[in-house]
């Protein structure tokens, strides 16, 4: 931290005399009002400290089925392995907890369990530090039952991302495989235990989804993916591969699963629905199940009895085969999951099921499939916590906006909407929720019952920020077209007409805070101004003196004095996309570009503010919210489609 002059830094000027405080974001200005009860004893030499409270991560919602294959399994603690965004999640679903492993720095998408059933393999992609410095795409290889790193393989060696890892199964497992995203799709076999590299080869200059060993062959692996598939032989030090012959078979476009039966035969499914049957050590096809699945086959999984499971896309099926292929029962997954990504086996006849919509579901093939992990699959930005409950929403991209019990971790309601959305807000009540979409259209909703309410139009940008006033009498409604529209609200947020519109701003509206007595609400905009304005007339109020010392109900501006601790030495001003007040006004959360969460003391009101500081998320974070009890904070993913859940400690 750099030392201060008299009343100055580098890039903040407290002046006393008009009680103010700016600072600048991209060489603009941004005054501050300084408090009356603050200004005579504040300095901007003042160390803040870190909050004695810090956040532990308690709960991750959702999946990462949307473009990753093979990543569910069952270990023998009961827990199943996954991952979204840079988390691997072991949820015990019997006692409904989850454990994290939270080594990565960046995205998984990959993941690979030893056949010690302990050991695994993640392998993540490139990201870059939050000064802009690349992070290498690497593999790591930790414990399951105690969470450590016990190894960290190609730091340096890998190009973009490791998109597979495989473990070898029979000599001990001592062997691991990887293929990484650059353009020769390069598969390398390691010694993970010495981060040894042994060898590596091109494999194709087309997209490969799958590397495996043979379980019973430690010195053959495959590779498959776009219009091929690979036998590799590993011996003498070097790598040689035969490429699999489909002969009198049409070749499909892309084989994008393997599995392994008893005998040694090898089975993949491709996107022309076809199962085949590649013979023990061969690279010929010895039977065919043509049109196994109506679209492509994106999971098999060989059971323990000696049957085969398969999953389908288009048709989201799942398929249970006798030993001689015919098939014996099949179920159908509900729509609103999404295709089959990948089986995998549990506890007796169960079976737990991946979906492309980042979903998990869990059942077998005689009761069907019922959901146990809800995702959202696109971009998420939407975020508001119960007034009253241990209740939020999170909407997004996808148009789904979910309502979430914190507590059971499942959605109490999920709907789909016709727009994607953007922001959410609830009525005082909490029994109405405004949703605003990026299209100027937002909605009403009844949260017991999730029907559609009413629905308005306010421009044709995007809604930013949908607030009711504490009183409940006015909805604010933020928009990017520089304007905010102000609501009466009548019936407990279920009557709504419109009153005005506040102009001033010259760029979109980012973030709204209300007065406690809600007597005004303040504005952030995307060129870093603040600005005040009286609900009843829709005016802008100029005046310092007339809103420096209003009582704030929340502070979800990122601009402003009691917040502006978070920005960092030469911040641009998009860096943080959001902050979040405790209700006791203890504590302060910012969400930021770098995928990480920062915890500070409110008011974080000194330069540079000293703050605990989260990972988990991947690229962005999005948003950032309390419980009404402040016993858990809540944070949204943009690209990972993450929603995590930390307990305030």
């Amino acid at each position: 931290m750099s030392s201060f002059g008299p009343g100055k830094t580098k890039e903040v000027i407290f002046s006393l005399e008009e009680g103010s405080v700016k600072m600048f974001l991209r060489g603009r200005p941004v005054p501050m009002l300084i408090p009356d009860e603050l200004a005579p004893t504040y300095s901007l030499d003042t160390r803040s400290e870190p909050p004695s409270r810090r956040l532990k991560l308690d709960w991750v919602y959702g999946y990462r089925g949307r473009d990753c294959r093979a990543n569910l399994y069952l270990l023998p603690t009961g827990e199943i392995v996954y991952f979204v965004a840079s988390v691997a999640v072991l949820y015990s679903v019997e006692e409904q907890r989850q454990r994290h492993y939270l080594g990565h720095n960046d995205d998984i998408k990959c993941l690979a369990v030893h056949p010690d059933m302990v050991t695994i393999a993640t392998g993540q992609v490139a990201g870059t530090t939050q000064e802009g410095k690349p992070l290498p795409p690497h593999v790591r290889v930790w414990d399951s039952v105690s969470l450590s790193t016990l190894h960290v393989l190609g730091l340096g060696v890998f190009d973009r991302a490791v998109s597979c890892v495989g473990f070898s199964k029979s000599n001990g497992g001592s062997l691991l495989c990887a293929v990484d995203d650059s353009n020769d799709h390069v598969l390398s076999v390691w010694d993970w235990a010495k981060e040894a590299k042994v060898v590596d080869s091109k494999c194709s200059n087309e997209a490969v989804l799958v590397a495996t060993f043979h379980p019973t062959d430690p010195s053959v692996l495959i590779t498959c993916g776009k219009s091929h598939i690979y036998f590799w032989n590993l011996e003498g030090g070097g790598l040689s591969k035969r490429q699999g012959l489909f002969e009198k078979h049409e070749k499909p476009k892309y084989v994008l699963c393997v599995t392994f039966l008893e005998g040694g035969d090898v089975v993949t499914g491709d996107s022309g629905g076809n199962l085949y049957v590649w013979g023990k050590g061969g690279n010929r096809i010895t039977q065919a199940v043509l049109g196994a699945h109506d679209g492509g086959v994106f999971g098999l999984c060989a059971l323990r009895d000696g049957t085969l499971v398969s999953g389908g896309g288009r048709d989201r099926r799942v398929v249970l085969w006798a030993s001689d292929y015919s098939k014996l029962q099949e179920v159908e997954v509900p729509e609103d999951f999404g295709p089959v990504r990948t089986v995998a086996e549990g506890r007796g006849d169960a079976l737990y099921v991946g979906t492309t919509r980042n979903s998990i579901l869990q059942g077998s093939m005689h009761t069907g499939f019922s959901l146990l992990v809800q995702g959202h699959v696109e971009e998420l930005w939407g975020l508001a916590t119960h007034p009253s409950r241990a209740q939020f929403v999170t909407c997004g991209q996808d148009r789904l906006v979910h309502l979430w019990s914190s507590e059971s971790h499942q959605p109490l309601w999920s709907r789909t909407i016709e727009d994607p959305a953007r922001s959410a807000g609830f009525h005082p009540s909490g029994s109405v929720l405004a949703v605003g979409t990026v299209t100027g259209r937002w909605l009403l909703l009844d949260t017991d019952t999730h029907d559609l309410v009413a629905i308005h139009t306010d421009g044709s940008e995007q809604i930013s920020v949908v607030s009711f006033s504490p009183d409940g009498a006015y909805l604010a409604v933020g928009s990017h077209d520089n304007l905010v529209y102000v609501y009466t609200v009548d019936q407990g947020g279920r009557k709504v007409s419109r009153l005005g519109k506040c102009s001033g701003h010259s760029s979109f509206i980012t973030h709204l805070d209300w007065a406690q007595d809600s007597s005004c609400f303040v504005t952030n905009s995307g060129d870093y101004e603040i600005l005040y304005w009286d609900p009843t007339t829709c005016k802008q109020i100029t005046s310092a003196e007339a809103v420096r010392n209003v009582q704030w109900a929340s502070a979800t501006c990122v601009l402003g004095f009691a917040v502006f601790g978070i920005w960092s030495e030469g911040a641009d001003g998009t860096d943080i996309n959001a902050v979040a007040r405790s209700h006791d006004s203890k504590l302060l959360a910012s969400a930021d570009d770098f995928g990480k969460v920062h915890l500070f003391s409110y008011p974080c009101c000194q330069p540079r503010a000293l703050s605990h500081k989260y990972g988990g998320h991947s690229s962005h974070v999005t948003n950032v919210a309390f419980l009404w009890d402040d016993s858990v904070a809540l944070t949204t993913g943009g690209k990972d489609t993450s929603v995590l859940q930390w307990r305030v400690v």
